[in-house]
């Protein structure tokens, strides 16, 4: 499984779940296990994703959850699972 970690987070708007999973659902990407919470009015979400039956490269994704972010006035970021471990390790 190739398990992905993915964090949204901004000011809360109405919509930012469903653009979100709609582009997940979009590109093969299962969510495994999803978080959320808003507080003082900013909304974070982190979730962790299967990516092993998407059609794009890592990077292209990362790329692509990036600037839907931006359109929707967030901050998406990705990151590998086995890297997310090894920087949490030390």
């Amino acid at each position: 499984m190739k398990k992905t970690i993915i964090t949204v987070v901004g000011k809360d708007t109405v919509g930012i779940i469903a653009k979100v999973c709609t582009y997940l659902a979009d590109n093969k990407i299962n969510i495994l296990d999803i978080s959320q919470t808003i507080v003082q009015g900013y909304f974070n979400m982190m979730m962790i994703v299967d990516m092993n039956e998407a059609d794009k490269d890592f990077g292209i994704i990362t790329d692509e959850l990036a600037a839907l972010g931006e359109s929707i006035g967030v901050v998406i970021k990705c990151q590998l699972e086995d890297i997310f471990n090894k920087m949490h390790r030390i």
